[in-house]
């Protein structure tokens, strides 16, 4: 197999795995706020900002592919494009399962409010726990382009 080939495979991993993991996340809290609306529409705005947060883990995913981009030419190594496909696979496996978890956060805290408590504050912290390890994925693939630029 040719090294570009694995490294594009390491793209398409992040973007897809960080894009499903997104859109599930978002899907899960959304569900809930469409519950949550049937008790108290007046909390729209809540709803939909703990609906918004699983979201971001899809933009690391297509930030990753710009931070590599500049890698991705014919005459790339096999050692960078292992770099490129282990840095995408980690971004989107990273990602996928924090937006799933995100969201399912979320989704309590849109269920608790809906109730009539007055968690949203406390529950926008709890619920932002999760996105520090897509950040840091995204540091991850930083580092990845840094390492491969200096080579």
């Amino acid at each position: 197999m040719e090294p570009i080939l694995i490294a594009y495979l390491g793209i398409a991993a992040m973007l897809i795995f960080s894009g499903i993991g997104s859109c599930y996340g978002t899907t899960i809290s959304g569900n809930a706020a469409v519950g949550a609306m049937k008790k108290n529409a007046d909390a729209f705005g809540s709803y939909m900002m703990l609906c918004a947060l699983p979201s971001t883990q899809g933009l690391y995913g297509f930030l990753g592919y710009f931070l590599l981009k500049g890698h991705l030419v014919d005459t790339i190594t096999i050692g960078s494009a292992a770099a490129i496909f282990g840095g995408g696979l980690a971004l989107g496996l990273v990602s996928l399962w924090s937006s799933l978890r995100q969201g399912q956060l979320a989704a309590n805290a849109i269920s608790a409010i809906g109730n009539g408590h007055d968690v949203f504050g406390k529950s926008l912290i709890l619920v932002a726990f999760p996105e520090l390890y897509a950040i840091l994925g995204v540091a991850t693939v930083f580092f990845i382009n840094t390492a491969l630029s200096a080579a």
